[in-house]
C-alpha cells in the first residue's frame, strides 16, 4: 500500500471522512482495529474495531489527535515512532517491531501490535494503522518464558525432565483448554435456548390441553412427557459442559472464604452412600487448618469426583482416605510446580485401588481421557479437578502405582480473609405474578428471544436489546420505571459491567443482575465481575431465572 494513489474514500476529499461501497465493507469488516491518521498525527477514519478495542465512539475520535490513545508515559516513544516511520513511510507488517502501549476510553492500559501502510491522497498522505490486542499473546508468553526460565536454571538432570515434561504438558492442557472453552461457551447459548423454549412449549401444551378438556389424554400427556425429557437432556448437556468450562477454567465462580474439614464433614454422609459399604471410609483432619477462598460448590466437586475414582479402582472394596493438613511451598517446590511459595491447604485423597502406571498418569487429567469401558465413563472426572485447582491457584499432583492404589494431593492456597455470614436463603417467589418492567440485554438471538417470551409469560413487561448501546437508546426512550437491568456480561462493544455503570448513573433505583455461561477475560484478567454481584449461569431454566430475579427486586426493596 506504500505510496499508492488511493481512489476512493479518500480522507479529506468531498466525500468526507468515510469510505463508501467497497472500500467501505472491506474496512468494517477487517479482523483488526483501523485507523488512518495523517501527517499532523490527526485521525480521519476509524472503522467499527476501534470502537471495540478502545471503548470511544468513532466521533469522539475522528477529527482528534491520534495522542488520546497513547498514555502519557508512553507519547514520547510514540512520536519518536512516527518520526522515523515519516521519514521512510514503507509498509510495516505485523511482528515487525512496533509493539506499543495502548490506552482504552476507560483509562486501562494494554499491549499492541502495529502494521503501518502509507497511503497517498489528494489531500497528502495518510498512514494506515492495524492495530491488534496482544495482551493474551503475551500472557502466554510470559507463562511460557517463566517455565522456560526454570529449565535453564536448573541445574539437575532429574529437574530438568521434571519441568520438560511439565511444560509439555502446560503447553497441552493450554491448548485443549482454549479449544474445550470456546466449544462450550457457544453450546452454552445453544443449549439455553433450547431449554427456553422447552418450558414454553411444555406451558403452552399443558395450557392448551385445560382449555381443550384433554388434559388425561394420553396422547396430550405424552406429549407433554416428550417436551420434558428435552428439557432433562438439556440439563444433563449443560451439566457436561460445565464440567468443560472448569476445565478450561472459563467456568463463571463465586468464591468464597472455606473450611475444608467443614464441607468434608458435611459431605461424609453422602460420600459413605456413594462409594458403598464395601469400602471403608476414614478421615484424618487437621484441626488448625487455616481457611481458603474458592467457589464452595466446585471444592465439594473436587472431593466427589476424587471419591467416585477411587471407588471405580476398588471393585472389590477397599480404603479410602481423606485428609486434609497445611503444607508450606518453599523455594525447591515452587520451582518445580506452577505455585507461588507460601502457605496451602492440603487436600488427600488416597485409595487401596488398583492404582495407576506412568503412561496413564501422564494422561490421567486431559479431558475425555479414560481407562473404563466404553460408555462408563466421560474422562471428565480428574479433568474438572484439575481446572478447578488450577482456576483457584492451586495444584493437582498424582502419585499411584499398578497394584498398589492411588493417592491425589491438591494444594489450595490459604486466604487471610474472615469467613462471611451467610445470606438468608431467598423464599421461593417463582410463581408470583410479576408487573416490573426488566431491561433485557443479550446479543445471541435466540437467548435474547426465548428469555423474553418467559418473563414476559410470567407477566413482566420487557424491554430486549441486543448490547448496550440499543439499551441505553431504550432506556432514555422508556418514561416508566425500569427496577432491573438482566444483562449478559461480555457482549460487542462493552461489556455489562460498563452497561450497568452507566445505567446506574441515569437511573440511580435501577437493580442488576448478570447472565454468563463464562468468560475468561471477565474473569481471569479484567475481573470485570465484582465478588457481590448478582449472577445466574447460563444455561438456566425458567424457576431458576424467575426466583433469582425475584430474589434479587424484594431483597433490594427491603433494604
Amino acid at each position: 500500500m506504500a505510496g499508492s494513489e488511493s481512489t476512493v474514500g479518500e480522507p479529506g476529499g468531498e466525500g468526507g471522512n468515510e469510505p463508501s461501497g467497497l472500500a467501505a465493507a472491506i474496512i468494517e469488516s477487517a479482523p483488526d482495529a483501523l485507523l488512518c491518521v495523517n501527517d499532523a498525527g490527526v485521525i480521519v477514519l476509524a472503522n467499527q474495531q476501534v470502537e471495540h478495542l478502545f471503548g470511544f465512539q468513532r466521533d469522539e475520535l475522528i477529527g482528534h489527535l491520534i495522542e488520546q490513545l497513547i498514555p502519557e508515559r508512553a507519547k514520547v516513544v510514540h512520536a519518536r515512532h512516527r518520526t522515523e516511520y515519516l521519514g521512510d513511510p514503507r509498509s510495516r507488517p505485523m511482528g515487525a517491531g512496533l509493539e506499543l502501549t495502548a490506552l482504552r476510553k476507560d483509562g486501562t492500559e494494554f499491549p499492541v501490535d502495529i502494521s503501518l501502510s502509507s497511503i497517498e491522497t489528494r489531500d497528502g498522505r495518510v498512514v494506515l494503522a492495524a492495530i491488534r490486542d496482544t495482551t493474551e499473546r503475551m500472557r502466554i508468553q510470559a507463562e511460557r518464558a517463566l517455565l522456560e526460565a526454570q529449565l535453564v536454571q536448573t541445574q539437575r538432570e532429574e529437574e530438568r525432565a521434571v519441568l520438560e515434561a511439565q511444560l509439555y504438558q502446560a503447553q497441552r492442557l493450554e491448548s485443549v483448554g482454549r479449544l474445550a472453552g470456546g466449544i462450550a461457551h457457544d453450546f452454552n447459548n445453544i443449549l439455553a435456548g433450547i431449554m427456553n423454549y422447552a418450558t414454553l412449549v411444555g406451558d403452552g401444551l399443558s395450557h392448551l390441553a385445560t382449555r381443550l378438556g384433554v388434559t388425561e389424554d394420553p396422547d396430550a400427556m405424552s406429549l407433554h412427557d416428550d417436551v420434558a425429557e428435552i428439557s432433562n437432556i438439556a440439563t444433563r448437556a449443560a451439566q457436561l459442559i460445565r464440567q468443560l468450562l472448569i476445565f478450561s477454567r472459563r467456568d463463571v465462580v463465586q468464591p468464597e472464604v472455606l473450611d475444608l474439614n467443614v464441607i468434608v464433614q458435611d459431605m461424609e454422609k453422602l460420600l459413605q452412600r456413594t462409594i458403598g459399604e464395601s469400602i471403608d471410609l476414614r478421615t484424618s483432619l487437621d484441626p488448625h487448618l487455616p481457611p481458603v477462598k474458592a467457589d464452595r460448590g466446585q471444592i465439594e466437586q473436587v472431593i466427589m469426583n476424587l471419591a467416585v475414582n477411587a471407588r471405580d479402582s476398588m471393585p472389590h472394596g477397599g480404603v479410602l482416605g481423606i485428609e486434609t493438613a497445611r503444607f508450606r511451598a518453599d523455594d525447591e517446590y515452587a520451582r518445580l510446580r506452577p505455585v507461588d511459595t507460601g502457605l496451602f491447604c492440603r487436600l488427600s485423597v488416597s485409595d487401596t485401588g488398583s492404582g495407576m502406571g506412568p503412561d496413564v498418569i501422564a494422561r490421567a487429567l486431559e479431558p475425555f481421557f479414560t481407562t473404563k469401558p466404553e460408555g462408563e465413563g466421560t474422562g471428565l472426572g480428574l479433568a474438572t479437578v484439575y481446572g478447578i485447582v488450577t482456576q483457584a491457584g492451586g495444584d493437582i499432583r498424582i502419585y499411584s502405582e499398578p497394584e498398589v492404589g492411588t493417592t491425589i494431593r491438591v494444594l489450595l492456597p490459604v486466604t487471610d480473609e474472615t469467613e462471611s455470614s451467610e445470606d438468608t436463603p431467598p423464599t421461593d417467589f417463582g410463581d408470583r405474578t410479576a408487573h416490573e418492567t426488566i431491561l433485557l440485554v443479550e446479543d445471541e438471538d435466540i437467548v435474547r428471544e426465548s428469555t423474553r417470551r418467559l418473563l414476559e409469560q410470567h407477566g413482566f413487561a420487557v424491554l430486549a436489546a441486543n448490547g448496550a448501546d440499543e439499551a441505553v437508546v431504550l432506556s432514555r426512550a422508556c418514561s416508566t420505571e425500569i427496577p432491573l437491568l438482566l444483562t449478559d456480561v461480555v457482549m460487542p462493544g462493552r461489556s455489562g459491567r460498563e452497561l450497568a455503570e452507566q445505567m446506574r448513573q441515569e437511573r440511580p433505583a435501577i437493580r442488576v443482575l448478570f447472565m454468563s455461561g463464562y468468560s475468561q477475560d471477565v474473569v481471569l484478567h479484567r475481573e470485570l465481575l465484582e465478588r457481590d454481584v448478582d449472577l445466574v449461569e447460563k444455561p438456566f431454566n425458567a424457576g431458576a431465572l424467575l426466583l433469582k430475579i425475584r430474589s434479587v427486586l424484594e431483597r433490594d426493596a427491603q433494604s
